[in-house]
């Protein structure tokens, strides 16, 4: 029976293989197509009662079947007998689209693709538009087209071979993606710029026109998309591509650096926006690159860290101004009497009338009127904040701000109530008054974002209120309403004057939360006899609250904090790219010029650039010569040493009349486990029972190895094991030093 209320299971792709692969044996022209049986597929594709057409369980045909084994001899004789299977794409919802020449490119044969177009296989419009080729994290996305298929494998000779058959490199996928921006997703990223140059150039050189002015539907080009996905590879490489040297002088060298699409002042959509506001950790590696580093600092130390540290000050006195306007709030003695001995009242607020009379209340009243302006203006400026909060994980991106956001949009809202309150002479304005004087001091601690030394520590507490005190709060509240409960029923039964901390259930569940911090200790009376289940039941609360949860929560914080303060740094770069962003928007163009040079000044048309005068150390130039010395040296040593291998197996065959094993020689690294290398060839004869094994799979008698062959075994084993670890421990230091050198290497930028 089908229930409306339960969802409909989805077929794992292991069971649809499963069922493929039955499928496939019960049909003999799939099987054969399959297994490459020629003679068989032949003899099945002249019987008239055989479909060729016939497909298998996802749509595939037997063609899809032959190109997917590298089977080139079915795939010959298919086309030959039905050549309508060459354009045939897979029909089922998980491989829709898929032609034989897709999969002949993702298997990288170009014997197969290469008669797959000469049959007229489409290059121009097949796409892939399955479910398996979205851009899901358990799916498979190379986009659509054939060409970008091509080009996520790294097959160069393949994508040239379909540009020159006409596949479109300008072609967008379902998502809008050219094959400039399904590159910038794929994990190989130095292929991935290789592919990306190589497209580009052809391209350029056939029809003079780019290719990376294209957007997707999320309006990005490929440079955004590689900013937005942390692709750190490939974003240097196609802003270096883009990048102009202006001169050079021996380890100077100074670059212009295109702001097209970076900058913010004329891109509502621009890297530095994209990377401020991105989900993925990775992308604010990106403001570790050049000229996206040198960009945000000159921004921050021109402009924005003077225009925020002044907004610091003026927060901060505009507070104390609230503060003071609070603390000195009209009140009057109670005109009534007190008749409940549990009422301490002594002072109510002053009617309207009554509030404003004296000096001191007009001074007074100048005060709240700078907190209700005050209170205006910062709404005026947030409100288009709401517009970013699209989802609740807003308020746990620390560095755009996250609840920062949210504490200064509530903290307006609370002063125009207080202000509604006094006009009306109501009571309670105390309850929004302690409200926003809580949460407009807190707002201070936003300031602190603008001081390395404050800034990651403002992440700390955030981090660990969203994420170690919120999963705390949950078993806290599980404890302390279940030993509450249990503490009330003990009692229930007891004189309630002599054990006034639970003489109630609310009393009982205040009193354990007390316990439970420790605020204070047992709250019952040892004066009197008490109930014998309450010793038990106490020392298991004090066990599980005060020994494990809070030395739980303890631990929690001091692993959030050794995380955060891993990543300090770089959690500094992004709270500054954040707030420069943040009040280029806000203030206007008069106090914010735009930073770097127009390029008409060098010829260069009227994008703006960046000067970034870059200082090299000369020592990485050094070891890289020494490492690559070294590099030829080993391979040299190799080919020496497999020649010497060589010989001596040509020697030993020949002169040795006994049928013996010929030992393999081991070769010993410093950082892996032995493994056995083979002989260049075999120089055996027909008849001999010789074959290359290892010592452990076949081991030797030591009377039947001759003294020379032993010395020398063991000579060329020394002489291995000593060159590897020399060369790995001299390696290590280069390496070591050319490290040293890469952070020692300055790079200065002015405009």
């Amino acid at each position: 029976m089908n229930l409306w209320w339960k969802p409909k299971p989805t077929e794992s792709i292991c069971e649809i293989n499963l069922r493929q692969q039955k499928r496939i044996q019960e049909v003999p022209l799939l099987y054969c197509a399959q297994r490459n049986r020629v003679r068989a597929l032949k003899k099945l594709l002249l019987c008239k009662a055989i479909n060729p057409l016939q497909t298998g369980v996802v749509g595939e045909t037997a063609l899809h079947l032959a190109v997917l084994h590298d089977n080139l001899e079915s795939v010959k004789v298919l086309i030959e007998r039905s050549p309508e299977l060459v354009n045939m794409p897979m029909t089922s919802d998980l491989y829709k689209g898929q032609t034989a020449l897709h999969i002949a490119v993702m298997r990288q044969n170009l014997a197969i693709a290469q008669e797959l177009i000469n049959n007229k296989a489409d290059v121009y419009s097949a796409r892939a538009v399955g479910t398996f080729f979205q851009p899901k994290p358990t799916s498979f996305y190379y986009g659509e087209h054939v060409l970008s298929f091509a080009a996520c494998v790294g097959n160069a000779e393949l994508v040239r071979l379909l540009l020159l058959h006409g596949a479109d490199a300008q072609a967008k996928d379902s998502h809008g993606n050219t094959i400039l921006h399904i590159l910038t997703l794929q994990p190989n990223k130095m292929t991935a710029c290789q592919m990306y140059d190589l497209i580009v150039n052809y391209h350029m050189e056939k029809y003079g026109l780019g290719l990376e002015e294209l957007y997707n539907n999320d309006g990005l080009t490929p440079l955004k998309m590689a900013a937005l996905e942390g692709n750190t590879v490939m974003f240097q490489h196609l802003v270096q591509k883009k990048r102009q040297l202006q001169w050079t002088f021996g380890p100077i060298s100074c670059y212009l650096y295109d702001l097209t699409e970076i900058d913010t002042w004329e891109d509502p959509q621009s890297v530095l926006d994209l990377v401020v506001s991105g989900k993925k950790k990775e992308a604010r590696q990106i403001l570790d690159l050049s000229p996206v580093k040198e960009l945000v600092n000159r921004k921050w130390q021109k402009f924005g860290r003077p225009y925020f540290w002044t907004l610091a000050a003026l927060y901060i006195v505009y507070m104390i101004i609230v503060s003071l306007s609070c603390v000195n709030r009209p009140l009057k003695p109670r005109p009534d009497n007190i008749t409940n001995p549990r009422d301490i009242t002594l002072l109510v607020q002053k009617t309207l009338n009554e509030s404003y009379v004296t000096s001191k209340d007009y001074l007074r009243l100048s005060g709240e009127i700078i907190t209700v302006i005050g209170a205006f203006i910062i709404l005026l400026l947030k409100i288009p904040d709401l517009f970013q909060i699209q989802e609740a994980r807003f308020l746990t991106q620390a560095v755009q701000g996250g609840p920062f956001t949210l504490i200064i949009l509530s903290y307006p809202c609370l002063v125009v109530v207080l202000l509604i309150l006094r006009l009306t002479n109501t009571d309670g304005e105390v309850i929004p008054m302690s409200m926003l004087l809580v949460l407009g001091w807190c707002y201070v601690m936003y300031f602190a974002r603008g001081f390395q030394m404050l800034g990651p520590f403002t992440i700390m507490i955030h981090k660990m209120i969203f994420g170690d005190l919120l999963r705390f709060c949950w078993l806290m509240v599980v404890v302390i309403f279940g030993f509450a409960t249990a503490f009330y029923i003990i009692f229930q039964t007891e004189d309630s004057n002599q054990l006034g901390h639970f003489y109630d259930y609310s009393m009982s569940v205040f009193s354990t939360f007390e316990l439970f911090l420790n605020v204070i200790n047992s709250p019952t009376n040892y004066d009197v006899d008490l109930p014998y289940m309450f010793h038990i039941v106490y020392f298991t609360f004090t066990v599980i609250a005060n020994l494990l949860m809070l030395n739980l929560l303890i631990a929690m914080m001091g692993d959030t904090h050794w995380r955060v303060a891993q990543d300090r740094d770089e959690l500094w770069r992004a709270q500054v790219a954040a707030i420069t962003v943040m009040l280029e928007r806000k203030l206007p163009r008069c106090l914010w010029p735009r930073t770097g040079v127009c390029g008409t000044e060098f010829g260069l048309g009227d994008h703006w650039y960046l000067r970034v005068v870059v200082r090299k150390d000369l020592n990485q130039q050094k070891i890289r010569r020494y490492v690559e010395a070294l590099k030829g040296q080993e391979g040299d040593h190799l080919d020496k040493q497999s020649h010497s291998l060589l010989k001596f197996g040509s020697t030993s065959s020949s002169t040795s009349k006994s049928n013996l094993p010929i030992l393999v020689v081991t070769e010993v690294d410093t950082h892996e486990p032995p493994r056995t290398l083979q002989a260049p060839c075999r120089p055996l004869q027909e008849d001999t029972t010789s074959i290359h094994k290892t010592y452990l799979e076949l081991p030797q008698k030591k009377e039947l190895q001759s003294p020379n062959d032993v010395l020398s075994t063991a000579v060329r084993k020394g002489t291995s094991r000593g060159w590897r670890i020399l060369r790995s421990v001299i390696l290590h230091k280069l390496k070591v030093l050319q490290d040293i050198s890469r952070n020692v290497e300055e790079e200065i930028h002015h405009v």
